[in-house]
């Protein structure tokens, strides 16, 4: 997988140097040698990666990353700190800042890629997140999540095997706010499906367990897959830090851990893991608008359509019956002008609910707008259909309706007409308008009836 990266540092000599080292691995590398030349950059050419220098005259790295994390339109794209500065002051300052991490010059070939690929990981999960949701607006542009919902207090897991160790880090993050649960072993990790799990920090230092056996089934678990990874290290056994990054961890701390480092990265993963939550339930959220009516939980007219047609076309291919009901109630306007709209609309989902439990689970309940919803019955004959529509009919009359807080109590009917699928040659726009001519037919019939259109 190739990246577009963005390199920034005023030295030319350095600039040149890291994108021979990445153009080496495929990747497609932008120049930038100040500040503001990389604001610009940032904002016109969306790169997956910045590699910022933290040493620049005028506007130094910590400020750049400040004003990129501060702009909606550049705030997603991770940022690592490239510098000659290597105390952990310096680095908390970085991850402060808004950055993911940071690389000490000279800039370890070994490290740059680890730390490359696996923010290619994370920038590609969001880039195709922000897509999908931003497909959905009119404005083509994704609102960042605020503050507030990334910066809570982490819930952590923390898996190491030395007693001492794990005690100390529990109790620094449980000091600053956070739940930490502590593991011992890499045992039952059950307690991680009660609630959702902000970041997973696994020692690789612990003896008793293959930690890094434990980071690939982290990985390749639908329940922690999308879980930031920190690895406790040992900075004398860099191959198998680097093999954990390869595996999927998302970032590292070397001991003995500074506690301010510590508390740095974990906020980092932690709104990082978070940031990719809430993008997957926003566009959770907005394919389930796309199909839902909001006032009622049935499903729209876009959903009913598409849905129709696939069950006319297996019940075509499977030789099997299929019928249609169109419900509407009787007298709507009468209910909106003498009790108001908020009655109307309790009206409407009191319908839905008397609906939905006088049908079948494989029946499929809709509401295409105002007073009108329409049931398609897989697999269901003509007469079967109108007892079905009979049944929903009389659930509906048999008890008042209570609106507005109980205070008032509302009779309410519907009428109904059925049609069924008459053969492959049979329309949508067919079914639809013999069903439709059945409830008209109901309603001049008197209402609160059910009527069917013969084949």
């Amino acid at each position: 997988m190739s990246a577009r990266i963005l390199i920034v540092d005023d030295i030319e000599a350095n600039r040149r140097l890291l994108q021979a080292k990445l153009e080496a691995q495929y990747h497609s590398v932008l120049l930038a040698s100040g500040g503001l030349q990389a604001l610009q950059m940032a904002r016109e050419y969306d790169p997956e990666i910045i590699l910022l220098d933290v040493m620049m005259p005028g506007m130094d790295g910590y400020e750049v990353c400040r004003r990129l994390k501060a702009d909606p339109v550049t705030s997603h794209i991770p940022v690592v700190m490239v510098t000659a500065l290597s105390d952990a002051e310096d680095r908390v300052r970085g991850l402060d800042a808004g950055a993911e991490d940071f690389l000490t010059k000279p800039v370890d070939d070994f490290l740059l890629n680890s730390r490359v690929n696996t923010l290619m990981r994370y920038s590609a999960v969001t880039s195709e997140l922000r897509k999908r949701e931003a497909n959905g607006l009119r404005a083509g542009a994704v609102e960042a999540p605020s503050a507030l919902e990334l910066d809570r207090p982490a819930r952590i897991f923390l898996i190491d095997d030395n007693p001492r160790t794990s005690t100390r880090i529990a109790t620094l993050l449980r000091d600053n706010g956070h739940k930490v649960i502590t593991l011992l072993e890499s045992g039952s990790m059950g307690d991680m499906a009660q609630e959702r799990t902000d970041v997973l920090l696994v020692s690789l230092l612990s003896r008793s367990f293959d930690p890094l056996k434990l980071c690939a089934h982290f990985k390749t678990n639908d329940l922690t897959r999308a879980v930031s990874i920190l690895l406790i290290c040992d900075p004398l056994d860099r191959a198998k830090a680097v093999k954990g990054l390869e595996i999927g961890a998302s970032d590292m701390i070397m001991t003995p851990i500074d506690p301010q480092e510590l508390l740095a990265r974990v906020r980092t993963q932690t709104r990082r893991t978070r940031y990719v939550e809430i993008l997957r339930d926003r566009v959770d959220r907005g394919l389930e608008l796309s199909v839902i009516d909001q006032l009622t939980g049935l499903y729209n007219r876009r959903y009913m359509t598409h849905q129709l047609q696939q069950f006319m076309h297996r019940a075509v291919m499977g030789a099997k019956p299929l019928s249609v009901m169109m419900l509407d109630i009787d007298h709507f306007k009468r209910i909106n002008d003498t009790h108001g709209h908020q009655a109307g609309d309790e009206v409407l989902q009191e319908i839905a609910d008397r609906l939905r439990q006088n049908i079948r689970p494989m029946d499929v309940a809709c509401r295409p707008g105002g007073e009108e919803f329409l049931v398609i019955l897989p697999e269901t004959a003509g007469d079967l259909a109108f007892a079905a529509a009979e049944r929903v009919r009389r659930a509906v009359a048999a008890g008042e309706f209570s609106v507005l807080g109980n205070s008032r109590q509302v009779g309410v009917t519907i009428s109904a007409g059925v049609s069924s699928l008459l053969g492959p040659h049979d329309t949508m726009a067919e079914l639809l308008n013999r069903a439709d001519t059945a409830l008209y037919q109901a309603k001049s019939a008197g209402r609160n009836r059910v009527q069917t259109i013969a084949a």
